[in-house]
């Protein structure tokens, strides 16, 4: 069994924004060291959803209406704590906390359309995405040692 675990520090210009993390999260599979597996990647902030969609505009802004039809800015509970972002904790709760994606031959296996998403519902400061690479290396030639 291998693993890897990685931190994607994340830094937002605007409170909402939807990050494309494929490249990155591809490039630490390619180099974990494994060849078959899954990847966990994991927002580990309770305002931030990590999901597994397209990457297409339309859909982009489909999905923060959505979110605000669902979870609109406004008064909360959560608020009467001195909080102001009610909103943001259950955006994470439609949208997900975490993908499993598998790894197959050292690489993410994703659908032809598919893509890792970071969506940030409470930014302008740094948080973190784990990324963590468990499964079985590259197997070695016939008769090689295992």
């Amino acid at each position: 069994m291998t693993t890897r675990t990685e931190y994607l520090v994340m830094h937002t210009d605007r409170p909402r924004e939807f990050v494309n993390l494929t490249d990155r999260v591809r490039t630490l599979v390619r180099g974990s060291g494994v060849w078959d597996g899954l990847a966990l990647v994991s927002a580990m902030h309770i305002t931030a959803a990590v999901y597994v969609n397209d990457n297409e505009s339309g859909l982009l802004k489909d999905i923060a209406a959505w979110s605000d039809r669902l979870a609109p800015p406004g008064d909360y509970e959560h608020h009467h704590t001195g909080e102001s972002n009610g909103d943001a904790h259950l955006k994470n709760l439609l949208l997900g906390h975490q993908v499993v994606v598998p790894v197959t031959r050292g690489d993410l296996d994703l659908g032809p359309w598919e893509q890792i998403f970071y969506a940030e519902f409470d930014g302008q400061r740094p948080k973190r995405v784990i990324v963590k690479i468990v499964g079985d290396p590259r197997p070695g030639p016939p008769g090689s040692p295992g």
